[in-house]
């Protein structure tokens, strides 16, 4: 049980770091938004939530920042903070889980067992309060994601605008940061579970003390019977 317990920590960990990863380039990349008209066939536009780029298809592209964060749209206002917010989230969970490991050697109490018993009360916390700011940094970074990706929706489907008007379309951000927010929440669950079973399996009462009780009164009874 131990050994399972190391094993899904270690690959909590890991999922947790490709899902932040994942949110930090989605952070980063002008690809939330993407734009291409029939006027101009040789140029696209990509919206971000730092700058807006202009690329074209013989390999060039021009980025441009945003002149005023009070100017910016509300959908990407909102990403902003709540992409900042999941980061940070993210990054404290992870600082906090790290100790609570069972093969990181700290934060051992006194029934943990210093001799490699798996942690103790503190391990398990640790790591039950990173696994919620997992799932917390996971859930912050859906939410922008996927407002955006509702706005982007609702204006392509618009019948009040003409057709030959150009519509943004889905960019390559948006599904990372879709990748992101769900590696973070998968590993968060996991770090949950896998903390509750090992807490559940430490309440369990260990048999063997009545075996070794059973052994010794068979061979007090053998000494006996040879006396």
């Amino acid at each position: 049980m131990e050994a399972c317990g190391r094993s899904s920590e270690l690959l909590a960990v890991c999922l947790w770091l490709g899902g932040w990863l994942c949110a930090l380039a989605s952070t980063i990349l002008p690809h939330w938004l993407s734009m291409s008209t029939e006027l101009l066939a040789i140029e696209s536009y990509q919206l971000g939530l730092w700058e807006t780029c202009v690329v074209q298809d013989i390999g060039g592209m021009e980025c441009r920042s945003y002149d005023s964060l009070l100017g910016l749209a509300h959908d990407m206002k909102l990403g902003r903070v709540l992409m900042c917010a999941s980061l940070a989230t993210g990054m404290l969970g992870l600082l906090v889980t790290i100790p609570g490991m069972q093969m990181v050697n700290s934060c051992r109490d006194g029934d943990g067992g210093g001799g490699g018993g798996g942690g103790g009360q503190a391990k398990r916390t640790l790591v039950m309060l990173g696994g919620v700011l997992a799932v917390l940094s996971g859930i912050l970074c859906l939410i922008p994601v996927s407002y955006v990706a509702h706005l982007a929706v609702l204006r392509f489907f618009d019948e009040a605008l003409p057709d030959v008007v150009p519509r943004w379309e889905f960019g390559d951000a948006l599904f990372c940061g879709w990748a992101a927010g769900f590696l973070l929440c998968a590993a968060g669950v996991l770090l949950l579970v896998t903390a509750a079973l090992g807490s559940a399996s430490r309440r369990r009462p260990r048999p063997q003390y009545r075996y070794e009780a059973r052994g010794g009164e068979l061979t007090a009874a053998k000494r006996s019977e040879y006396v």
